[in-house]
């Protein structure tokens, strides 16, 4: 049991640590190789930051421990909303007038809808997966040719805050590629063996495991991200992170994933936790298409039925 307990901690510390080094080291790479910022960062940091869940989810589809796999992608889509969107509220106003918020939250609600109609048969077939992941590409492609148009100018190209100083060095690039390359995988086998086996010492299911645990720790970063830019009364850039953040987790993680081999969803995410999913998203994009700002008070409510959600799940 403890060591359950350790390796699913050291799997989710690895996985944030890997994962930046992947980012790191392949934008570093496009720079060193004159590919244009706002390229760089609707492509390779936008899918590089989703790499940490889905390494969890491949794995834990190809390990037998599926409900793990769509538990992380929905619960991660719950967590976006309700933790990294309402803790954060609750230290500064984040406010919706970013160009381009309503239009991204509606793509967003319907790739969540779209998903939830694929899964509700029990099973997320490759061809349901291959829609997902040619909705995902069909997304960043429209999301280039906008910026390249300067119509959204002040949301592109503006990586290099979030992620710091980038390695240009070829020895620091390959060091990184290497250690995101080598360590995701490594920390994905210790995360998803070490959650299987505190579900099964408690007597919790996967899903459940997935929809709470797996999904917090895989969203740490994100909220890590908001929490700091908070504190600096720049909390409005969270909102279109979480947007971007929940289309990835749908279009690239379960699109890739299912691609890779059909994953079965259980009973109780289908009648409960997708329809949670569901809920936050409809917030979601009221508070964008009203242009809502989120303060304390919201902050709270949501961080709230957060914490009600997690308790109704174990």
């Amino acid at each position: 049991m403890l060591l359950d307990i350790l390796m699913l901690a050291a799997g989710l510390v690895l996985l944030v640590f890997a994962g930046d080094f992947l980012v790191k080291g392949a934008a570093g790479l496009a720079e060193n190789l004159g590919i244009p910022s706002l390229i760089i960062g609707l492509t390779i940091v936008a899918f590089g930051t989703s790499a940490p869940e889905l390494v969890v989810s491949l794995q834990s589809a190809l390990s037998g421990a599926p409900d793990i796999a769509v538990g992380n992608v929905i619960g991660s889509n719950i967590a976006n909303v309700l933790l990294v969107l309402g803790v954060p509220a609750i230290i500064a106003v984040v406010h919706a007038e970013q160009r381009g918020l309503a239009r991204n939250v509606a793509v967003m609600l319907v790739f969540t809808i779209a998903f939830m109609w694929m899964i509700s048969d029990d099973l997320l077939s490759r061809t349901e997966a291959a829609f997902l992941f040619a909705g995902l590409l069909l997304f960043v492609m429209v999301q280039i040719l906008r910026a390249r148009t300067h119509i959204e100018e002040e949301q592109t190209g503006d990586y290099h805050e979030e992620l710091g100083e980038l390695p240009h060095a070829p020895g620091k690039i390959a060091f990184h590629l290497a250690g995101g390359l080598i360590g995701l995988p490594i920390a994905a086998h210790l995360t998803v063996s070490g959650a299987s086996g505190i579900a099964q010492a408690f007597g919790i299911s996967q899903a459940a495991i997935g929809l709470t645990i797996v999904a917090v720790g895989t969203s740490l970063p994100e909220l890590a991200t908001t929490l700091v830019a908070a504190w600096r009364k720049k909390a409005d850039v969270a909102l279109g992170n979480i947007i971007g953040s929940n289309i990835f987790n749908i279009g690239a993680i379960m699109g890739i994933t299912g691609l890779i081999i059909p994953v079965p969803v259980s009973h109780i995410i289908i009648e409960r936790d997708m329809w949670m999913m569901l809920a936050a998203a409809v917030a979601l994009t009221v508070i964008c298409f009203a242009r809502i700002s989120t303060g304390k008070i919201l902050g709270a409510i949501m961080f709230a039925a957060y914490l009600i959600y997690v308790a109704v799940v174990l």
